[in-house]
């Protein structure tokens, strides 16, 4: 594994962790880093995922899978940080 394609892993995870941080509604209790960290295994399960569909050739599907599965984990991580108001 080469340098350059950590790092363009690493440009992927922010850009996708920060559009699926705008697509959840409400504010999100957790911190940029983790948004980062969500972000990159957002972008490795949707990657993942394409190419077990076998739409890994089509840029705008994966695309579109990586962000959809960065917000589903926002929205999940998001609610497991939030503190209950009872």
């Amino acid at each position: 594994m080469e340098i350059s394609s950590l790092l363009s892993g690493l440009a992927a995870g922010i850009v996708i962790g920060l559009i699926a941080r705008i697509l959840v509604p409400s504010m999100q209790p957790i911190g940029c880093l983790l948004t980062i960290f969500i972000g990159i295994v957002g972008a490795a399960g949707g990657l993942a995922l394409s190419a077990a569909f076998g739409w890994g050739d089509s840029f705008w599907l994966t695309f579109i899978t990586q962000i959809v599965l960065a917000t589903i984990l926002v929205a999940i991580v998001a609610s497991l940080f939030r503190k209950s108001t009872v």
